[in-house]
């Protein structure tokens, strides 16, 4: 993710931050008014990956996501997804395809207002990749100058190497606004960090689906999503404990 993108998605945050905010009603809702605490399942896609898709030939991807509120201010967050990603570099030309999951939780910090139901959340996910890295050409390295450096696509470097499994940390910092009582729209910016990472032979685990760019020198990364999420008609509310006498 380059820099142009990265304050490009921290300035949408706050402005999405501060719509949020700018939708609260006139009057506070105080303890003795507060309703039983409604239980929910939100489910939907990633924006995001679908449209990358559509304009870039190297890129495939989609992801769903999802999350199940089991108190006030705290849910069980997940996403699923899967990508493919050509990466032309200088010296070689690979490609990165297999499936992820991310499982975790968020926190909503923000204190709604009666009749809202909007989130400003941090949270936490552990990810977890099956995926192949195949090389498809490289530059073969020569002692003169004298010609163009070649390309070769055939040899034993070349091709699939062995299903890899990576693991790593994210966190997260996002926001989801109610549009309507059922739809939601959210965007959340994840840093990460890798926890393991095998290597195949004779060639780098260079870009995990799910956590993006990986490097030698730097075990972190980062990304974010657009989401649009609807909130299925499967919810129950929380038994009211009788008062007692």
């Amino acid at each position: 993710m380059n820099i142009n993108r990265t304050w490009l998605f921290i300035i949408s945050c706050l402005f999405l931050s501060w719509f949020t905010i700018a939708q609260e009603k006139e009057e506070i809702q105080t303890e003795n008014s507060k309703e039983p605490i409604t239980y929910a399942l939100r489910a939907g896609i990633d924006l995001y990956k679908p449209i990358r898709s559509q304009f870039d030939d190297t890129y495939q991807g989609l992801e769903i996501v999802g999350d199940l509120k089991i108190k006030e201010n705290i849910y069980i967050a997940a996403e699923i997804g899967s990508e493919k990603k050509t990466t032309d570099a200088q010296e070689l030309n690979f490609t990165s395809s297999g499936s992820y999951i991310k499982i975790g939780f968020d926190y909503n910090m923000y204190k709604n207002w009666t009749g809202m139901n909007n989130d400003v959340y941090v949270g936490m996910r552990y990810g977890r990749s099956i995926h192949t890295q195949t090389l498809n050409n490289y530059l073969v390295y020569i002692t003169h100058h004298y010609w163009d450096t070649p390309r070769t696509s055939t040899g034993f470097a070349n091709g699939e190497r062995e299903t890899l499994s990576a693991g790593w940390l994210e966190f997260v910092f996002g926001t989801k606004i109610e549009l309507n009582s059922k739809l939601y729209l959210g965007i959340s910016l994840r840093m990460n960090r890798m926890i393991t990472n095998p290597q195949p032979e004779n060639f780098g685990n260079l870009y995990v689906p799910g956590f993006n760019k990986v490097t030698d020198e730097n075990n972190f990364g980062a990304s974010f999503n657009y989401t649009l999420t609807y909130s299925l008609p499967f919810r129950f509310r929380k038994s009211k404990v009788p008062e007692a006498f």
